[in-house]
């Protein structure tokens, strides 16, 4: 679904794509997570603040906190989820999208990280921990 070479990232370890609007988690954060058991999904219609908790993912470890990367309203879910959330594992960048969100200020997915950016940050991130998780 994503075009990488477009995608935004935030320090949580989601990843945003400012034309389509999805968002989901990266490649990194999956790894760290592994193996996706459910996914609370938003609600349509959902109106939240950057950084603000938007949906969460459990796994065999632990639940994450997924993160609104942008303020804006929650346009459509990944029902697939629902039935398969091991494709958060699989396609984190493609099937595994979790939601869509129309921004409320397009230009806020400048301020957030390129690929570039976030794969150089996580290098830094990886001395002080990786993902945390969440209780659910």
């Amino acid at each position: 679904m994503a075009n990488r070479d477009a995608l935004r990232f935030t320090k949580t370890h989601e990843w945003f794509d400012p034309t389509a609007g999805a968002v989901g988690i990266t490649e990194h954060a999956q790894e760290e997570i592994s193996d996706v058991v459910f996914v609370e999904l938003p609600n349509v219609g959902t109106v939240v603040r950057a950084g603000q908790e938007a949906a969460v993912v459990e796994s065999v470890k632990a639940a994450f906190s997924i993160y609104a990367p942008v303020a804006g309203t929650i346009t459509a879910v990944n029902e697939r989820l629902r039935r398969e959330p091991a494709l958060v594992n699989t396609a984190p960048h493609g099937d595994g999208w979790i939601f869509t969100l129309k921004a409320q200020d397009p230009a806020a997915a400048a301020a957030l990280m390129t690929q570039v950016q976030y794969q150089a940050w996580i290098v830094t991130e990886k001395d002080s921990g990786g993902v945390h998780a969440e209780h659910s």
